[in-house]
């Protein structure tokens, strides 16, 4: 089991965000995200969106710094992706 965090370079809100998912299950993700003080309101049906001012302190609490193209293999191999197609249904 482990958590993931990609790095961040997502812009929205005037800030950068990262990614942070599971490679097991969303009960781990929300554990770990309640843990270190992060909203629920930041979960996307499969991650959680994270501001750059959290990166650091989430990898020091255990989360692995992944690039992008590993943390979406990871999520798809675990099989908690919720594809584009499953995300527009919603």
């Amino acid at each position: 089991m482990t958590i993931l965090i990609d790095d961040p370079r997502w812009p929205a809100h005037g800030r950068l965000w990262a990614h942070l998912v599971s490679d097991t299950s969303l009960d781990e993700l929300h554990a770990f995200a309640a843990a270190n003080g992060i909203t629920p309101r930041g979960f996307d049906l499969d991650h959680y969106d994270v501001p750059d001012e959290m990166h650091a302190r989430l990898v020091a609490a255990g989360a692995r710094h992944v690039d992008g193209h590993t943390l979406v293999r990871a999520l798809i191999a675990s099989g908690l992706r919720v594809t584009t197609r499953e995300r527009r249904g919603r």
